[in-house]
């Protein structure tokens, strides 16, 4: 069994602490025989909607090296970012990338509600009825169309992002289910631009997406692919769940599962 975490946020994050040479620790200690860093990157200031300056990634690539020098050949390191809410502003984030460093992997996420919601952070999404939860849904359902359209990364990750926080956080207990339309349209198009999804372990809750999600879009892939990945902020985290969601992809018709190289597809039997 091949074990790796393709979700993991270092010290680069702004919410995160621990560096990547402690998250590679970690993960050797955890049994993983890979790890992919994919610290934060998003054409927005952190906790606003005002674009960013230029992206220094000087400390980025010094946080690589350091990792790789510390772990040596121990265990397989690749560096990926998240790239978040690009659906706000498309033109300012192809212009942040155009001097970022070759990477091998880019999860491409959104964490903020539209315009019509101020951009809010779905952290901070507070509805008071189920109508508000499912409206706030709707909304970002709609913000990661038009991220798949754009499409300008590897996989889409934790696609149902928003019950990590509606349901972990305050106490619903909602699906997606009303929304399988609009989840299939979103599948329809990354699989038409050859583009995967993550299974995202959610640190040991409940998998983003969930099994019915996972069946319906290993489907409707010509080709799936997936990864996964605990969405670890801290050294506590790494490898979380991993096995257990290799178990779930086997029981939901998945044969193999994949990380990268450079951008490029290395498959894994399960």
């Amino acid at each position: 069994m091949y074990l790796a975490d393709y979700h993991t946020h270092s010290r680069i994050s702004p919410d995160a602490r621990d560096s990547m040479t402690a998250l590679a620790e970690a993960a050797l200690a955890a049994g993983m025989d890979e790890i992919c860093f994919t610290d934060h990157v998003e054409p927005i200031v952190w906790a606003s909607t005002d674009l960013r300056g230029p992206y220094d990634w000087s400390a980025l690539k010094a946080e690589f090296e350091a990792a790789q020098t510390a772990v040596g050949d121990r265990i397989q390191l690749r560096l990926g970012i998240e790239l978040g809410d690009a659906c706000w502003d498309f033109a300012h984030t192809e212009k942040l990338l155009a001097d970022a460093p070759p990477f091998d992997f880019i999860i491409g996420s959104v964490h903020m509600l539209s315009e019509r919601y101020k951009g809010l952070d779905l952290y901070y999404f507070d509805p008071q009825t189920e109508e508000e939860a499912c409206a706030g849904i709707a909304d970002y359902l709609g913000q990661v169309k038009e991220l798949a359209e754009w499409g300008r990364f590897d996989v889409l990750g934790h696609l149902t992002l928003p019950l990590r926080y509606l349901n972990e956080n305050r106490g619903w207990n909602l699906s997606m289910d009303r929304f399988g339309e609009e989840i299939a349209d979103i599948f329809s198009i990354l699989n038409r631009k050859g583009i995967g999804i993550e299974l995202n372990t959610n640190r040991g809750g409940t998998p983003l997406p969930d099994a019915m999600w996972l069946r319906l879009y290993e489907s409707m892939a010509p080709e799936p692919v997936i990864t996964l990945g605990t969405d670890a902020h801290d050294t506590g985290f790494v490898g979380c769940a991993v096995r257990e969601r290799q178990e779930l992809l086997r029981e939901c018709g998945f044969t193999r599962f994949c990380t990268f190289e450079k951008r490029r597809h290395i498959w894994h039997s399960l």
